[in-house]
């Protein structure tokens, strides 16, 4: 175990001891092309859950964000197929992002808390950016600037 001088060591580091990090443990979740080489493969299914339940995101809620059904989850479940690359990057990305906010904030209390306030300039929630995997790096993006305590 690793001890940090600051937040932003810490992210910047990226040493995950993190919840998530037990999801994929062979997965460098700072690595894009790592994540982007496991889409292309899919998630299983149980990641899914796995992330869900780690979370704090109801399964509905969870399958909403990717653009998918939760039957549709579990029909992939019961036949052992894996989610297609599109929802499957959509859900790395969303791992990551988890795995930095719960580090930045904290928990995944208090990140989900903030997923829920508005930005400071505007009335965007960040969690309403998270239907795409471009919202996600741009949450992703805020986070990073809070690490470094950038404001704007």
């Amino acid at each position: 175990m690793k001890i940090f001088t600051s937040t932003i060591e810490k992210i910047l580091i990226f040493d995950c001891m993190s919840a998530f990090c037990k999801i994929l443990p062979n997965l460098k979740l700072d690595d894009d092309l790592a994540l982007v080489y496991s889409a292309r493969k899919g998630v299983k299914p149980r990641i899914f859950y796995s992330f869900a339940q780690a979370a704090k995101i109801p399964n509905k809620s969870l399958a909403k964000l990717l653009h998918l059904h939760p039957k549709t989850v579990q029909n992939y479940s019961d036949q052992q197929k894996n989610l297609d690359p599109v929802q499957s990057e959509h859900l790395l990305k969303l791992i990551s992002l988890y795995t930095k906010g719960e580090e930045l904030f904290g928990s995944v209390d208090e990140f989900n808390y903030w997923l829920q306030k508005p930005f400071w300039d505007s009335k965007e929630l960040p969690l309403d950016l998270l239907n795409t995997p471009g919202g996600v790096d741009l949450v992703a993006d805020e986070i990073q600037r809070l690490a470094h305590s950038y404001v704007v």
